[in-house]
């Protein structure tokens, strides 16, 4: 089973490049928001749990948000295999996934960071607040998003090529040309 991380910073094509993964690899699409909000709607044990949390405006607890996915990934076993979006994004959350797979007899099988230079970034977001009028899309706004990111991420860089799964993926030029470079790496695995 395919089980991919997708690292990428506000504007890097992470969403569009994941959609073109599922598509050709035929593994489901992992979002730990996505996740959370079908959970709670569904009014699941997990979910009134998670709910709870977030009615009080606190974060969810690393290991409720395993037993999630765990969840999530038992009731797909006849998948190809995932990409988990958004997550992990501490290394404690990274060790915990790794638990969470090992138990299940896998792996992370590669950590696939899509990086884009800083100022190419702020241009396509800030492009991006103008054609769809989103107001978090301002340049100062962008400039925190893309801090908290660059801090949240660096260690858990380390962390993947520590394990031998890291692979860095230049983000910037078409978009084709980006998902052949991800393809190679995922022929090889």
């Amino acid at each position: 089973m395919l089980n991919i991380v997708i690292f990428g910073a506000p504007g890097s094509g992470k969403g569009t490049q994941s959609a073109r993964i599922v598509e050709k690899y035929g593994v489901s699409h992992i979002s730990t928001g996505d996740v959370l909000r079908a959970e709670i709607k569904k009014g699941s044990e997990l979910g009134k749990v998670a709910k709870g949390y977030i009615d009080q405006g606190q974060l969810l607890p690393d290991a409720l948000i395993i037993d999630i996915l765990a969840s999530v990934l038992d009731s797909l076993k006849d998948s190809r295999g995932v990409i988990f979006d958004g997550f992990p994004r501490t290394i404690p959350q990274a060790e915990a996934l790794k638990k969470m797979l090992s138990e299940r007899g896998q792996d992370v099988s590669v950590m696939l960071d899509l990086d884009v230079p800083e100022d190419e970034l702020i241009d396509r977001l800030i492009k991006r607040g103008q054609e769809s009028g989103r107001a978090d899309d301002n340049l100062e706004t962008i400039k925190k998003r893309l801090t908290v990111y660059s801090e949240q991420t660096s260690p858990l860089k380390d962390f993947y090529k520590a394990e031998g799964k890291y692979q860095h993926i230049n983000g910037v030029g078409s978009m084709d040309a980006i998902f052949d470079e991800i393809a190679s790496v995922i022929s090889k695995l």
